[in-house]
């Protein structure tokens, strides 16, 4: 009877817990009917949606296009009126050669991903619920060096005989830490397995786990598996060299002739070059002058801090740029072509001002006033190819300067970072005409912005002097493609850039 009573207690006294609990805990009633409901609702059948129509996807696009993810090719297609396509493929149809160039293309992009591609690039999905703590970001070892791997731990109840296990592909992995016998095991491999009881003793020795880069790679990625029970997580280890420092001095007094050089390239057209050295030096007395000269009958240059390079004739337009450039010292280069004209609006501090506080790599500015800028988009394709798309405009201006805007193609007149034209250089085998293809070889590579607070003239059009008449009739000759070379600027595209298609605006 006594017995009775006491269980009665207790039930009372529970259920009232019970309800006290609900009152003040409201949410748990509602946690509790949303499972429920959830777990009714697992049948995929339930959850059936409707993808939106691609028309009313078009505000994904970054070009107001058709939405491209997910599709295992880009297309050669016009983004807009007053657009004009290249097929690659297309022009190359009749030539004899064609497919030993596809297979050549071929042979050399496979090498190309064997040397640049990452494992990095694997799209890496968190368990849910998981146990695991580990690394996301930020792990990186200089080849053959060894690091402690931070962030490794279990969290959990444990088992009675738990073991977790890392796993490796590029390196080894060790412990700083003594432990007992058959605890840990593959000391010095890439599969290293710890086994124990005790969670706590586990955590313990994967706090002083290490791993070591057991190949010397310039860029490489591990991604390190780490298991216990059911449960798996993968996290990237870069291994790198970090790349040299290369620092320009600005001199003690920081000026602009320590910081820029001014690059042009000059053929035949000397009395357009005269004039625009002398432009410069009215407001620029000192600042340094580097000429690049395929002429056919070289005139000397004279004057001050100027260095005039002499190259065979014709030898071509992007030749003469990469010789021009690789003379610079300065941390800066203003390019230039030899018929532009400086005026008081030609001021080079802004464009300096720009690149000194902001990540661009090159800033353009307006010619006569006319502003000259386009986006460039780059979608990767299939066999055949990837594709760029180029438009008028900018992507978006640029924080903190008025007027500046952030985009992928401007003219001739820009101040840029000498090192990253090294980097990218101008492809000697254009000679006569280009432009966008320097850009295009330095899509991912620079990143661009276009000003127009500073301004440079170009000297006007014809001249009254027969002479001279001749001399730029002669170089207009010179300035045209027939389709021969037209057709062979096309096929050096394709084969270097890998590129199916090159759409852009008409001119």
């Amino acid at each position: 009877m006594q017995l009775k009573t006491y269980c009665l207690i207790f039930t009372i006294i529970g259920l009232e817990v019970f309800f006290v609990t609900l009152i003040l805990r409201p949410n748990i009633i509602e946690s509790r009917i949303w499972f429920m409901v959830e777990k009714k609702n697992t049948n995929p059948g339930d959850w059936h949606l409707n993808l939106k129509p691609l028309n009313k996807l078009k505000f994904l696009s970054p070009y107001g296009s058709d939405w491209t993810f997910g599709r295992n090719s880009c297309s050669c297609r016009i983004l807009n009126s007053g657009m004009v396509t290249y097929d690659f493929n297309k022009f190359n149809i009749g030539n004899d050669d064609e497919m030993a160039i596809k297979n050549r293309r071929r042979l050399q992009y496979e090498q190309h991903k064997k040397r640049n591609e990452s494992p990095a690039k694997k799209v890496i999905i968190a368990q849910p619920n998981s146990p695991l703590s580990y690394p996301t970001h930020g792990v990186e070892v200089k080849p053959l060096y060894s690091i402690l791997i931070p962030g490794l731990a279990v969290h959990g109840i444990g088992g009675e005989n738990n073991t977790v296990k890392l796993t490796a592909t590029q390196g080894v992995f060790n412990t700083i830490v003594e432990t007992s016998d058959g605890v840990v095991d593959g000391s010095d491999e890439n599969e290293l397995t710890i086994t124990s009881p005790n969670l706590a003793i586990i955590n313990s020795i994967l706090k002083h786990v290490t791993y070591t880069s057991k190949k010397y790679q310039i860029t490489s990625t591990d991604l390190v598996s780490f298991q216990f029970e059911e449960y798996t997580a993968e996290f990237a280890i870069l291994i790198r060299v970090p790349p040299m420092i290369r620092l320009f001095d600005p001199g003690p007094d920081n000026s602009i002739n320590s910081l820029v050089t001014i690059v042009t390239k000059t053929f035949l057209r000397y009395h357009k070059l005269r004039i625009l050295i002398n432009s410069i030096r009215k407001f620029y007395p000192e600042i340094m002058i580097i000429i690049a000269d395929d002429s056919d009958v070289p005139e000397k240059i004279e004057g001050p801090h100027i260095q005039q390079y002499i190259m065979p004739f014709a030898k071509g337009w992007f030749a003469g740029r990469n010789l021009a450039v690789s003379q610079v010292t300065t941390k800066y280069l203003l390019w230039v072509d030899e018929d532009f004209e400086f005026t008081k609006e030609t001021k080079l501090e802004k464009l300096v001002e720009v690149l000194e506080k902001t990540n661009l790599d090159l800033v353009g500015a307006p010619v006569n006033g006319h502003q000259f800028t386009f986006k460039l988009w780059y979608e990767e394709g299939d066999d055949e190819g990837d594709c760029v798309f180029s438009q008028h405009g900018a992507f978006h201006p640029l924080d903190g300067f008025p007027g500046c805007i952030v985009t992928s193609i401007v003219v001739n007149f820009f101040l840029a970072k000498t090192e990253k034209i090294w980097r990218v250089g101008f492809d000697p085998r254009f000679a006569r005409v280009a432009h966008t293809e320097f850009f295009i070889d330095g899509i991912g590579s620079m990143l661009i912005g276009y000003c127009n607070n500073v301004k440079v003239g170009h000297q006007k059009k014809g001249v009254a002097d027969k002479d001279l008449a001749e001399v730029e009739k002669k170089y207009a000759a010179f300035r045209r493609l027939n389709r021969n070379e037209f057709q062979n600027r096309l096929d050096m595209t394709y084969f270097k850039n890998r590129l199916k298609c090159y759409t852009r605006n008409r001119v």
